[in-house]
């Protein structure tokens, strides 16, 4: 089935991919399920992901990526709702610089990594740490992007 994104762009202040380079990410991360779903992209400033980030995580700075889940779906309803991604371009920016990545690597993972949030993967505890990140290494070197996870020292 398909995964159908809606992408708003909030934003003028950085580098942000195509809305169609961000949907074929969030649908690598989807994967080839039996249900159609649907999710909605939201790129942010720097106040706006802030504003989110102290109202729903209680931490009072801007953030890469925030995943607000749908929650329980309707059984009949398709697709269904995968529920929210608010993706704050300047922090992504900032961090594929400070991590020697490339901007689109950087984007693809944190679309990647909020659409598995949303489908109920968490690292909060070590091996769902494990388990999210050997999924997210599989679907990003699918997409033809190295290991996340390795930062370059330069």
């Amino acid at each position: 089935m398909t995964l159908l994104s809606e992408i708003q762009v909030g934003t003028r202040a950085a580098w942000v991919p195509s809305a169609g380079r961000i949907a074929e990410w969030a649908t690598a991360a989807y994967g080839s399920r039996r249900i159609s779903a649907e999710l909605a992209i939201r790129i942010v400033t720097p106040v706006e992901s802030r504003r989110l980030n102290k109202t729903y995580r209680h931490m009072d700075k801007p953030t890469n990526v925030l995943s607000f889940p749908a929650g329980v779906a309707l059984l009949k309803q398709q697709p269904q709702p995968l529920g929210d991604l608010a993706i704050c371009a300047v922090v992504v920016t900032r961090e594929a610089r400070a991590q020697g990545k490339t901007l689109a690597a950087h984007w693809a993972h944190m679309v990647v990594h909020g659409t598995l949030h949303l489908m109920g993967y968490d690292h909060v505890k070590n091996a769902d740490a494990q388990r999210m990140e050997r999924l997210e290494r599989r679907i990003l070197r699918e997409l033809g992007f190295s290991d996340p996870y390795l930062v370059s020292e330069s």
